[in-house]
């Protein structure tokens, strides 16, 4: 499901893309349109996007195409591993009251997210008694919490490289510009004006690009701290729930 819906998206702003492509061809009929017509957001921006060129502007679209793929995947699956941690306790107290270990197991193997997987753990080493239960909390918690962070090596990546590569554009754009002074041989208003435009478009989409992905970045970190915590409190839970019902007399 995760990889359909990134699948998904990563086809839907491809199709964006190679439309923006083909519209390059059309970008001085539409700079002939009546100033005063009602234009959308959207065309409006793909309209500044044709303008600042395709070259630069495509590696600042596959930034934000690959960003919001590895962003969707991590929301969705970070959201999948939320789990209500107090009624997931209250089932393994509900089963430990009983003297059932394996029941508490059971429960924590039917339920999604890492905290489930982490009380497993514990509860499989209940016999060697509470440093053997912590010890496997906190082992397998660091393997938990990488699974949590996976792919946010790459969304900032993205986030570093998007601005980059408009700068990138942007200079490459004011040596043109130069250039054109150099051959024309005048520093006429409208040469300067319009490749010092062209230049500066390719640093504003890499920054909103940028800004994209922080917030999501950001989201994501905050999630995966909200689930951390959660696990901790969790895991502390179960060693006191499992001395309270006994679990380490032999």
């Amino acid at each position: 499901m995760r990889k359909m819906l990134a699948l998904l998206l990563v086809f839907s702003l491809t199709v964006f893309s190679a439309d923006v492509v083909l519209a390059q061809d059309d970008a001085t009929s539409t700079e002939q349109v009546d100033s005063s017509s009602d234009q959308s957001g959207f065309q409006m921006l793909k309209e500044k996007f044709i303008e600042g060129g395709w070259l630069f502007m495509s590696f600042v679209l596959v930034c934000l195409i690959l960003g919001l793929a590895f962003c969707i995947e991590r929301i969705i699956t970070l959201n999948i591993a939320s789990t209500n941690t107090d009624k997931l306790l209250a089932r393994i107290d509900e089963s430990l009251k009983s003297g059932d270990v394996n029941g508490a197991m059971e429960v924590c193997k039917s339920t999604q997210g890492p905290t489930a997987s982490v009380l497993y753990e514990g509860l499989r080493n209940a016999e060697d008694g509470p440093a053997a239960v912590e010890k496997a909390i906190v082992s397998y918690g660091s393997v938990q919490m990488g699974l949590l962070e996976k792919g946010l090596v790459w969304i900032a990546l993205f986030i570093a490289i998007a601005p980059m590569l408009g700068f990138m554009g942007t200079v490459i754009g004011m040596i043109g510009a130069f250039d054109e002074i150099e051959r024309v041989g005048d520093i006429s208003p409208s040469i300067v004006a319009g490749g010092i435009k062209v230049a500066l478009l390719t640093t504003v989409f890499g920054l909103i690009v940028a800004i994209i992905l922080q917030v999501l970045y950001n989201y994501i970190v905050s999630k995966i701290d909200g689930i951390v915590n959660k696990m901790e409190d969790a895991s502390i839970a179960l060693v006191d729930i499992m001395a309270a019902n006994n679990v380490f007399k032999k």
